[in-house]
């Protein structure tokens, strides 16, 4: 925390000579981005966040010893001498951290067995599928021909606020992208669907689309070839602490440069004068002024509850309006089980798994959108997130929120009962695809999309946010680069976040840095950043004191 006096932040006019300040309302990843680069380029900050956490989504959660790491499946920007890990080095987010790198991205197993695994290396996984599927050999080979000419790109433009780019940045730009344009045309425009639909195999045909561990419904083949040439590069690892221990780095990196931070600090409404914001209400009813206010929290909520709905545009009404109520724009929502299991899990397993699910299976997970659900052994992802002896492991899967927003708005007896349902399904599917484990069980924790929603705000429980390769995306994209991340007719206003700049963490990271950058070249003064110093290596210990989940509330309801 900083020492600095509540008196800078209580009136309008600003006491003292310090540079601008800045309150930044949430302190997700990209909140404390933005707190972090504001700091740097000699700005004044503040931020207001309602949880007792930093993170957001990005965040963990302890029991009976065990920590339940809730975000990161894998990371990119782990690798050196790329974009995106400049920006994680910025924010002392991978600070003496080691990196856990795994040969493939994926298994697939159907139910009978039959499994296939996605490595990482193109020519292991062209061996692997022609082993499967002979019959298929025109199709493997051209996915993995397309993978290799993927691990040859680098393409990571997480520095620079696309309205920013010098003309340099822009043609070095196109020298990646212009040798490569009819490969990224190509697999961009090609829904996965689409091409697993060519396969004969019937297992092929439904695990391409489970690569990301589940079906994202709409996706191109072009990310599921970023991030799988990303992995092999090991750059898509898994850094130690995994969510919580990066946004607890990311929290360090952001008070050493003087930031300070208010938990459970619930903002209300932001204020405006004459159009333009100058500060924020708490719902305590404590006000603070700034000379610029970030939102870097749920976009909705933002724009038509803090703002009521006064500084809309075309784009504006068309993302929040139309397409927030169209089906299938935003990322799923999701049900976590995490199991805790006394002893080892055994070597040699595969570390994220996605059964495809018989009909009566399914038929008994409440609110599943798809026949399938994932199960990752995350005591292999790090150390740390179990006690001694024993492990974790992650079950999870796509799920409809309003099933569960109205199921505990109803009858919380019920709501819980459906919960129980989860964790019996997962212990006795558990003990049938592991055999051993289901008496070694010690507890399942169940968290709901409306779980999610509660404790981040996210609109209909999504972490995520839009989904990528939608019309929003499109939409998003020109908020960041045409709109410069500000709201029509409303000055001293940014926006930042998955809301604004998409999902992904390396993506809500450069938002904060582009927040930054565009208040930056407003005040006339140049943009600078600084790699973090931090040596000391990271221990489980640096995660601090962890809340149970259904022991804290910001609305002091003491059930998830």
């Amino acid at each position: 925390m900083s020492d600095e006096p509540e008196d800078e932040w209580s009136g309008p006019d600003p006491v003292g000579d310090g540079g601008p300040r800045v309150i930044v309302i949430g302190a997700g990843v990209a909140g404390m981005s933005t707190g972090c680069y504001a700091q740097m380029n000699g700005m004044r900050s503040r931020i207001f966040e309602k949880h007792v956490l930093p993170g957001g989504c990005c965040t963990a959660w302890s029991r009976e010893g065990y920590i339940f790491d809730y975000c990161i499946e894998w990371l990119i920007g782990t690798a050196a001498g790329n974009e995106a890990n400049q920006v994680w080095r910025e924010l002392g987010a991978l600070d003496g951290k080691t990196i856990t790198n795994f040969e493939m991205f994926n298994r697939v197993v159907d139910e009978n067995g039959r499994s296939v695994t996605f490595y990482n290396d193109p020519g292991r996984l062209e061996r692997h599928l022609l082993e499967l599927s002979p019959a298929d050999a025109r199709l493997i080979r051209s996915f993995c021909r397309d993978l290799r000419r993927f691990t040859d790109i680098e393409l990571y433009p997480f520095l620079t606020a696309p309205a920013l780019r010098t003309v340099r940045e822009r043609v070095a730009l196109l020298r990646t992208v212009l040798p490569a344009f009819r490969l990224f045309w190509r697999t961009a425009s090609t829904p996965m669907h689409e091409f697993a639909d060519r396969f004969q195999d019937p297992l092929l045909r439904r695990a391409f689309r489970n690569i990301f561990f589940q079906d994202p419904e709409g996706f191109p083949l072009l990310p599921y070839l970023f991030n799988m040439a990303g992995a092999h590069h090991n750059n898509a690892g898994f850094p130690q602490g995994g969510s919580l221990g990066l946004s607890r780095s990311i929290e360090e990196r952001y008070t050493s440069l003087g930031g300070r931070i208010n938990y459970r600090a619930r903002v209300e409404r932001i204020l405006v004068e004459d159009g333009r914001a100058i500060g924020i209400e708490l719902r305590n009813g404590r006000r603070y002024y700034a000379d610029h206010v970030v939102s870097a929290c749920d976009g909705h909520t933002t724009i038509h509850g803090f703002l009521e709905g006064r500084f809309t545009g075309p784009r504006i009404d068309k993302l929040y309006g139309e397409l927030l109520r169209s089906p299938g724009t935003l990322f799923p929502a999701v049900v976590s089980a995490f199991v805790g299991v006394r002893g080892e899990l055994g070597p040699g397993r595969p570390h994220s798994t996605t059964y495809l699910l018989a009909p009566e299976d399914a038929a008994q997970l409440p609110g599943a959108l798809q026949s399938s659900v994932v199960v990752q052994l995350r005591s292999d992802y790090s150390d740390g997130f179990a006690p001694p002896g024993r492990s974790v492991i992650h079950c999870t899967y796509f799920s409809d929120f309003g099933y569960w927003r109205d199921l505990r708005a109803a009858d919380r007896k019920e709501y819980r009962e459906k919960k129980r349902q989860v964790a019996d399904f997962v212990r006795g599917f558990l003990e049938r695809r592991l055999p051993g484990v289901g008496e070694r069980i010690e507890l399942v924790d169940v968290a709901s999309p409306a779980t999610t929603r509660r404790y981040t705000g996210n609109h209909e429980g999504s972490i995520l946010a839009w989904k990528a390769f939608s019309e929003a995306d499109d939409i998003a994209a020109k908020l960041v680069g045409k709109d410069r991340m500000r709201l029509p007719g409303l000055r001293g206003f940014s926006m930042a976040g998955q809301w604004v700049g998409m999902g992904g963490l390396i993506r809500a990271a450069s938002t904060g840095r582009f927040v930054v950058q565009y208040l930056c070249d407003e005040l006339g003064r140049g943009f600078t950043a600084s790699e973090s110093r931090g040596t000391e290596p990271w221990h489980p210990g640096k995660l601090g004191r962890l809340p149970q989940l259904d022991k804290w509330s910001m609305r002091g309801d003491t059930r998830t």
